[in-house]
């Protein structure tokens, strides 16, 4: 998917939302449990019953590992139902040197097909270039999380060629001749919307990725605000907020119900902070 698809994408449906499918087996409606495949069941009706609401789905790697090889098949099987049209994000968190790093793009992009990944940048560039040699996929970096551990490192002030910078900001001042906006993304998290103003004139044309709104605290309206460019360039992401609505047999419903009121606040801040 080209950076232009994801537009008039986000355009037609007037939303940036990302779901979340972080499917924990704890957590999912009791009723479920009985099934073969809960984790596939329950992710299915989600994407039935929100799939026109959003741009994007973004399955976390780690609650489907923790399954072993039937949690491999259940993302398998999630991946089948997501209509093609929308964006696919494999949430792993990848990032090892350049031959394991090619592995991993061959096992998310080749294999399963996602659209892009989720990289951590911590050891350079020959970590990170192996994921962007893929046509028409693309990485998303690890640049201002939003768990509270963000700031042992993400905000360590670094100094380079005469110039003082956040670590944060250090990695997407480099990043930018690794990659370009048309494959590479910045995970911002809304946590810190005091950030998203200066990360876009780092980063003015790349889209960001930002979870933390919802469950976490983030403000919707500020990261609007602040992190839109001309052709919207966020992918905002909800999880539990919307996937966890309800843990009876309506849960798909309420999960709808949950997406569209989002959706219904995207719309809106569309037009009003769209340049």
């Amino acid at each position: 998917m080209t950076r232009q698809q994801l537009f008039e994408q986000i355009q037609r449906k007037r939303s940036y939302l990302c779901i979340g499918l972080d499917t924990d087996i704890k957590k999912i409606p009791p009723h479920l449990l009985q099934l073969e495949d809960p984790l596939y069941e329950f992710n299915r009706q989600i994407i039935e019953a929100t799939a026109d609401l959003c741009v994007a789905y973004k399955p976390n790697i780690a609650f489907y590992e923790a399954h072993g090889p039937k949690g491999w098949v259940s993302l398998e099987r999630t991946l089948s139902v997501i209509p093609e049209e929308l964006f696919t994000i494999a949430d792993a968190k990848r990032g090892d040197i350049g031959n394991t790093s090619e592995l991993y793009a061959r096992a998310f992009f080749d294999q399963m097909n996602f659209d892009s990944i989720t990289v951590a940048p911590y050891m350079g560039v020959d970590s990170v270039s192996p994921f962007l040699q893929f046509p028409n996929k693309w990485v998303i970096l690890l640049a201002l999380t939003s768990n509270p551990g963000h700031e042992d490192f993400q905000l360590l002030s670094v100094v380079s060629e005469g110039k003082s910078y956040f670590m944060f900001e250090k990695v997407i001042h480099n990043s930018q001749t690794w990659g370009s906006a048309e494959n590479m993304m910045y995970v911002v998290g809304a946590t810190r919307h005091d950030y998203v103003e200066r990360i876009r004139q780092l980063a003015p044309d790349h889209f960001l990725l930002v979870p933390g709104v919802g469950a976490q605290g983030g403000s919707l309206e500020e990261i609007s605000k602040f992190g839109m460019n001309k052709e919207c360039g966020l992918l905002v992401n909800s999880s539990r907020q919307i996937i966890y609505a309800s843990q009876g047999e309506d849960f798909a419903e309420k999960a709808r119900a949950a997406a569209l009121e989002v959706q219904q606040q995207m719309d809106r801040y569309l037009n009003e902070y769209l340049p």
